[in-house]
Protein backbone atom coordinates (compact mmCIF):
# COMPACT_ATOMS: atom_id res chain seq x y z
CA UNK A 1 0.00 0.00 0.00
CA UNK A 2 1.58 3.13 -1.39
CA UNK A 3 0.30 6.81 -0.97
CA UNK A 4 0.22 9.14 -3.75
CA UNK A 5 2.43 11.56 -4.36
CA UNK A 6 0.11 14.17 -2.36
CA UNK A 7 0.04 17.75 -3.80
CA UNK A 8 0.76 21.35 -1.83
CA UNK A 9 -2.47 22.41 -2.52
CA UNK A 10 -5.52 21.92 -0.76
CA UNK A 11 -9.35 21.51 -1.51
CA UNK A 12 -10.15 22.41 2.21
CA UNK A 13 -7.51 25.15 2.89
CA UNK A 14 -7.53 28.76 2.10
CA UNK A 15 -6.35 32.20 3.73
CA UNK A 16 -9.67 33.27 4.55
CA UNK A 17 -10.05 29.86 6.55
CA UNK A 18 -6.56 28.75 7.53
CA UNK A 19 -7.58 26.63 10.33
CA UNK A 20 -9.05 24.37 7.78
CA UNK A 21 -7.08 21.48 6.43
CA UNK A 22 -4.39 19.21 7.87
CA UNK A 23 -2.65 21.86 10.28
CA UNK A 24 0.26 19.70 12.24
CA UNK A 25 0.40 19.60 15.75
CA UNK A 26 4.35 20.01 15.53
CA UNK A 27 7.23 18.08 17.31
CA UNK A 28 9.63 20.40 18.68
CA UNK A 29 13.40 19.01 17.86
CA UNK A 30 15.64 19.17 20.90
CA UNK A 31 19.64 18.49 20.63
CA UNK A 32 20.85 15.80 23.10
CA UNK A 33 21.28 18.73 25.69
CA UNK A 34 17.29 19.41 25.12
CA UNK A 35 18.47 22.66 24.48
CA UNK A 36 15.70 23.26 20.99
CA UNK A 37 17.01 22.83 17.17
CA UNK A 38 15.73 25.85 15.63
CA UNK A 39 17.05 24.91 12.46
CA UNK A 40 16.19 21.21 12.31
CA UNK A 41 12.23 22.62 13.23
CA UNK A 42 12.24 25.19 10.14
CA UNK A 43 13.78 22.12 7.98
CA UNK A 44 10.99 20.17 9.71
CA UNK A 45 7.77 22.34 8.76
CA UNK A 46 9.20 23.18 5.40
CA UNK A 47 9.41 19.18 4.73
CA UNK A 48 5.72 19.00 6.19
CA UNK A 49 4.25 21.63 4.32
CA UNK A 50 6.01 20.26 1.10
CA UNK A 51 4.50 16.93 1.70
CA UNK A 52 1.16 18.21 1.12
CA UNK A 53 -0.25 19.68 4.83
CA UNK A 54 -1.14 22.78 5.07
CA UNK A 55 -0.11 24.34 7.77
CA UNK A 56 1.24 24.07 11.28
CA UNK A 57 0.28 24.49 15.28
CA UNK A 58 3.16 24.91 17.16
CA UNK A 59 3.55 25.38 20.84
CA UNK A 60 0.83 23.12 21.79
CA UNK A 61 1.22 19.90 23.93
CA UNK A 62 2.97 17.83 21.34
CA UNK A 63 5.50 21.01 20.79
CA UNK A 64 6.45 20.52 24.66
CA UNK A 65 4.87 24.33 25.13
CA UNK A 66 4.84 24.35 28.91
CA UNK A 67 8.34 22.84 29.06
CA UNK A 68 9.26 26.20 27.16
CA UNK A 69 10.70 29.61 28.38
CA UNK A 70 9.16 32.95 27.08
CA UNK A 71 12.04 32.99 24.97
CA UNK A 72 11.87 29.80 23.19
CA UNK A 73 8.17 29.92 22.87
CA UNK A 74 8.24 33.14 20.79
CA UNK A 75 10.95 31.98 19.15
CA UNK A 76 9.27 28.68 17.88
CA UNK A 77 6.49 30.50 16.38
CA UNK A 78 8.78 33.24 14.40
CA UNK A 79 11.01 30.00 13.49
CA UNK A 80 7.43 28.26 12.10
CA UNK A 81 6.00 31.78 10.14
CA UNK A 82 9.68 31.99 8.51
CA UNK A 83 10.25 28.17 7.52
CA UNK A 84 6.11 28.49 6.51
CA UNK A 85 6.99 31.12 3.66
CA UNK A 86 3.37 32.62 4.85
CA UNK A 87 1.93 33.33 8.62
CA UNK A 88 -1.61 32.06 7.12
CA UNK A 89 -0.56 28.57 7.91
CA UNK A 90 0.90 29.11 11.45
CA UNK A 91 -1.33 28.53 14.16
CA UNK A 92 -0.20 28.84 17.59
CA UNK A 93 -0.73 27.70 20.28
CA UNK A 94 -1.37 29.73 23.07
CA UNK A 95 -3.15 28.56 26.02
CA UNK A 96 -1.59 29.50 29.48
CA UNK A 97 -2.65 29.50 33.30
CA UNK A 98 -4.00 32.88 32.53
CA UNK A 99 -5.90 34.74 30.20
CA UNK A 100 -3.93 37.55 30.62
CA UNK A 101 -0.96 35.06 29.53
CA UNK A 102 -2.81 33.63 26.52
CA UNK A 103 -3.97 36.96 25.30
CA UNK A 104 0.05 38.06 25.26
CA UNK A 105 0.85 35.33 23.39
CA UNK A 106 -1.96 35.78 21.17
CA UNK A 107 -0.91 39.07 20.32
CA UNK A 108 2.38 38.28 19.93
CA UNK A 109 1.15 36.10 16.87
CA UNK A 110 -0.53 38.54 15.40
CA UNK A 111 2.27 40.44 15.38
CA UNK A 112 3.97 37.67 13.62
CA UNK A 113 1.14 37.19 11.36
CA UNK A 114 -0.33 34.18 12.22
CA UNK A 115 -3.52 33.18 10.36
CA UNK A 116 -5.52 32.15 13.64
CA UNK A 117 -4.39 30.96 17.29
CA UNK A 118 -5.27 27.53 19.55
CA UNK A 119 -6.93 28.01 22.89
CA UNK A 120 -7.55 25.65 25.92
CA UNK A 121 -9.91 26.58 28.32
CA UNK A 122 -8.52 27.88 31.78
CA UNK A 123 -6.00 24.91 32.58
CA UNK A 124 -4.93 26.00 36.24
CA UNK A 125 -8.13 24.98 37.57
CA UNK A 126 -11.50 23.64 36.65
CA UNK A 127 -13.51 26.98 35.47
CA UNK A 128 -17.39 27.04 35.59
CA UNK A 129 -18.98 28.23 31.84
CA UNK A 130 -19.01 31.94 32.83
CA UNK A 131 -14.94 32.09 33.51
CA UNK A 132 -14.40 30.22 30.29
CA UNK A 133 -16.61 32.27 28.02
CA UNK A 134 -14.26 35.22 29.94
CA UNK A 135 -11.50 33.67 28.96
CA UNK A 136 -11.93 32.90 25.90
CA UNK A 137 -13.24 36.80 24.74
CA UNK A 138 -10.57 38.19 26.35
CA UNK A 139 -7.85 36.62 24.17
CA UNK A 140 -10.38 36.96 21.06
CA UNK A 141 -9.49 40.85 21.47
CA UNK A 142 -6.03 40.52 20.12
CA UNK A 143 -7.65 40.24 16.81
CA UNK A 144 -7.17 36.30 15.44
CA UNK A 145 -9.55 33.85 14.57
CA UNK A 146 -9.33 31.76 18.08
CA UNK A 147 -9.85 27.92 17.89
CA UNK A 148 -10.73 26.39 21.32
CA UNK A 149 -9.65 23.13 22.03
CA UNK A 150 -11.86 20.62 24.00
CA UNK A 151 -9.33 18.60 26.07
CA UNK A 152 -11.14 17.62 29.03
CA UNK A 153 -9.13 15.05 29.95
CA UNK A 154 -6.12 17.20 30.69
CA UNK A 155 -8.05 20.45 31.58
CA UNK A 156 -11.00 19.17 33.37
CA UNK A 157 -12.95 21.38 31.79
CA UNK A 158 -15.57 20.02 29.06
CA UNK A 159 -16.10 22.39 26.25
CA UNK A 160 -19.72 20.82 25.63
CA UNK A 161 -21.75 21.66 22.36
CA UNK A 162 -23.95 23.91 24.30
CA UNK A 163 -21.16 25.98 25.81
CA UNK A 164 -19.38 25.68 22.12
CA UNK A 165 -22.49 27.26 21.15
CA UNK A 166 -22.42 29.91 23.32
CA UNK A 167 -18.65 30.89 22.59
CA UNK A 168 -19.42 30.72 18.95
CA UNK A 169 -22.13 33.56 19.46
CA UNK A 170 -20.15 35.32 21.49
CA UNK A 171 -17.48 36.09 18.49
CA UNK A 172 -14.99 34.04 20.67
CA UNK A 173 -14.12 31.43 18.16
CA UNK A 174 -14.68 30.23 14.21
CA UNK A 175 -13.75 26.44 15.37
CA UNK A 176 -12.91 23.93 17.60
CA UNK A 177 -10.38 21.08 17.53
CA UNK A 178 -12.56 18.43 19.12
CA UNK A 179 -10.20 16.12 21.49
CA UNK A 180 -12.89 14.12 23.22
CA UNK A 181 -13.36 10.99 21.15
CA UNK A 182 -17.04 11.18 21.23
CA UNK A 183 -17.71 11.41 17.44
CA UNK A 184 -21.82 12.01 18.48
CA UNK A 185 -20.95 15.54 18.79
CA UNK A 186 -20.46 16.64 16.01
CA UNK A 187 -23.41 16.96 14.62
CA UNK A 188 -25.05 18.50 17.97
CA UNK A 189 -22.39 20.98 16.90
CA UNK A 190 -23.66 21.37 14.15
CA UNK A 191 -27.22 21.65 15.17
CA UNK A 192 -26.87 23.96 17.65
CA UNK A 193 -23.85 25.85 15.79
CA UNK A 194 -23.77 25.14 12.33
CA UNK A 195 -21.02 27.94 11.28
CA UNK A 196 -18.69 26.85 13.75
CA UNK A 197 -16.32 24.93 12.59
CA UNK A 198 -15.23 21.41 13.68
CA UNK A 199 -11.77 20.06 13.32
CA UNK A 200 -10.47 16.51 14.19
CA UNK A 201 -7.93 16.63 17.26
CA UNK A 202 -7.58 13.32 18.12
CA UNK A 203 -5.72 11.20 14.94
CA UNK A 204 -7.69 7.69 15.89
CA UNK A 205 -11.28 9.09 14.97
CA UNK A 206 -10.36 11.02 11.84
CA UNK A 207 -12.20 8.43 9.72
CA UNK A 208 -15.04 9.14 11.74
CA UNK A 209 -15.21 12.74 12.30
CA UNK A 210 -14.48 13.05 8.75
CA UNK A 211 -17.70 11.60 7.54
CA UNK A 212 -19.45 13.52 10.18
CA UNK A 213 -18.67 16.67 8.24
CA UNK A 214 -15.16 18.04 10.04
CA UNK A 215 -13.31 20.69 7.94
CA UNK A 216 -9.86 20.10 9.53
CA UNK A 217 -7.16 17.94 11.13
CA UNK A 218 -4.90 18.85 13.76
CA UNK A 219 -2.27 16.10 13.26
CA UNK A 220 0.05 14.56 15.64
CA UNK A 221 1.68 11.57 12.89
CA UNK A 222 1.68 13.82 10.30
CA UNK A 223 4.85 14.85 11.62
CA UNK A 224 5.82 10.94 10.50
CA UNK A 225 3.75 10.27 7.63
CA UNK A 226 2.52 13.62 5.96
CA UNK A 227 2.23 12.58 2.50
CA UNK A 228 -0.14 9.72 3.64
CA UNK A 229 -1.51 11.57 6.35
CA UNK A 230 -2.26 14.31 3.62
CA UNK A 231 -3.82 11.94 1.07
CA UNK A 232 -5.90 10.08 4.23
CA UNK A 233 -7.35 13.31 5.36
CA UNK A 234 -8.55 14.22 1.45
CA UNK A 235 -9.94 11.52 0.46
CA UNK A 236 -12.07 11.19 4.03
CA UNK A 237 -13.26 13.99 3.59
CA UNK A 238 -13.97 13.52 0.34
CA UNK A 239 -15.79 10.17 1.25
CA UNK A 240 -13.91 8.08 -1.09
CA UNK A 241 -14.11 4.95 1.77
CA UNK A 242 -11.86 2.88 -1.18
CA UNK A 243 -9.02 4.89 -0.49
CA UNK A 244 -9.46 6.06 3.10
CA UNK A 245 -10.24 3.06 4.89
CA UNK A 246 -7.13 1.21 3.52
CA UNK A 247 -5.14 3.61 4.89
CA UNK A 248 -6.48 4.25 8.16
CA UNK A 249 -6.30 0.90 9.22
CA UNK A 250 -3.19 0.52 8.26
CA UNK A 251 -2.17 3.19 10.37
CA UNK A 252 -4.71 2.93 13.16
CA UNK A 253 -2.31 1.30 15.64
CA UNK A 254 0.09 4.12 15.48
CA UNK A 255 -3.02 7.01 15.11
CA UNK A 256 -4.22 5.61 19.05
CA UNK A 257 -0.79 6.64 20.27
CA UNK A 258 -2.22 10.35 19.89
CA UNK A 259 -4.86 9.93 22.43
CA UNK A 260 -2.40 8.19 25.09
CA UNK A 261 -0.44 9.94 27.36
CA UNK A 262 2.73 8.85 26.45
CA UNK A 263 2.23 10.65 22.59
CA UNK A 264 5.15 12.52 22.38
CA UNK A 265 7.33 10.29 22.71
CA UNK A 266 5.57 7.72 20.61
CA UNK A 267 5.73 10.55 17.61
CA UNK A 268 9.23 11.41 18.39
CA UNK A 269 10.25 7.65 18.21
CA UNK A 270 8.44 6.86 15.18
CA UNK A 271 9.92 10.20 13.93
CA UNK A 272 13.65 8.38 14.44
CA UNK A 273 12.88 5.72 12.82
CA UNK A 274 11.72 6.88 9.41
CA UNK A 275 14.52 9.14 9.38
CA UNK A 276 13.46 12.62 11.09
CA UNK A 277 14.26 14.35 13.78
CA UNK A 278 12.49 14.58 17.05
CA UNK A 279 15.11 13.78 19.65
CA UNK A 280 14.89 13.25 23.01
CA UNK A 281 11.36 14.95 25.15
CA UNK A 282 12.05 17.52 28.49
CA UNK A 283 11.55 16.12 31.74
CA UNK A 284 8.92 15.47 33.37
CA UNK A 285 8.36 13.26 30.05
CA UNK A 286 10.45 10.18 30.01
CA UNK A 287 12.09 7.81 27.69
CA UNK A 288 8.99 4.90 27.01
CA UNK A 289 9.54 2.06 28.62
CA UNK A 290 10.21 -1.20 26.78
CA UNK A 291 7.42 -2.89 26.11
CA UNK A 292 5.54 0.59 24.23
CA UNK A 293 8.09 1.29 22.64
CA UNK A 294 8.84 -2.29 20.97
CA UNK A 295 4.75 -1.54 20.04
CA UNK A 296 5.68 1.93 18.37
CA UNK A 297 8.92 0.49 17.38
CA UNK A 298 6.89 -2.41 15.04
CA UNK A 299 4.08 -0.85 14.23
CA UNK A 300 6.11 2.45 12.61
CA UNK A 301 8.43 -0.23 11.04
CA UNK A 302 5.60 -2.30 9.34
CA UNK A 303 4.20 1.01 8.02
CA UNK A 304 7.46 1.94 6.03
CA UNK A 305 7.65 -1.61 4.73
CA UNK A 306 3.80 -0.68 3.48
CA UNK A 307 5.46 2.24 1.69
CA UNK A 308 3.58 5.04 4.31
CA UNK A 309 5.31 8.15 3.97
Amino acid sequence: MTASTASTSSPTWNADRPWRGIMVATALPLRADLSVDYDAYAEHVRWLIDNGCDGVVPNGSLGEYQTLTDDERARVVRTAVEAAGDGARVMPGVSAYGSAQSRRWAEQAAEQGCGSVLLLPPNAYRADEPAVRAHYADVARAGLPVVGYNNLIDTKVDLTPALLAQLHGDGSIVAVKEFSGDVRRAYEIAELAPELDVLIGADDVLLELSLAGAVGWIAGYANVFPATCAELYHAATAGRLDTALPLYKSLHSLLRWDSRTQFVQAIKLSMGLVGRHGGPTRPPRMPLPAAPESSVRAATEKAVADGLR
